[in-house]
């Protein structure tokens, strides 16, 4: 059983864009699909979609992003609220990630949004991750 299914989401996309992987499978829910279209749209990974292979369990599949070097677009990931330790901020407490290089992913009110989006809409709530 895990207790911070997130954290677990995270930890398989940087292992994955370590390795060099193309894509990777993480089991499917909506808040796992709301950050993988925050990272979509931010540029971070190329597409991502639900898959139903074993008739088990729903999986998330997302497709990773690299150069044409072959070094990854995802530099680094850090998990900031943890369930154990919840990290709440203000609208005017969101600070740019990495100087503006990195994105952070909040749950507001209106759902999930980046850092950006949400201190343009004046809104606070839960520092889940940061993205560079």
């Amino acid at each position: 059983m895990q207790t911070d299914p997130i954290a677990d989401f995270l930890t398989r996309i940087r292992n994955a864009a370590a390795a060099k992987h193309q894509r990777v499978d993480v089991p499917l829910s909506k808040l796992k699909t709301e950050i993988a279209r925050i990272l979509k749209d931010e540029g971070y990974i190329s597409t991502y979609k639900t898959v139903d292979e074993n008739k088990t369990r729903k999986q998330l599949r997302v497709f990773l992003k690299y150069t044409p070097d072959r070094r990854s677009v995802i530099t680094g990931v850090k998990r900031i609220s943890r369930p154990g330790a919840r990290r709440y901020i203000g609208a005017t407490d969101i600070r740019p990630v990495v100087g503006g290089l990195g994105i952070s992913i909040l749950t507001t009110p209106k759902g999930l949004m980046s850092g950006r989006s949400a201190r343009k809409a004046n809104l606070g709530g839960e520092l889940l991750c940061e993205v560079w």
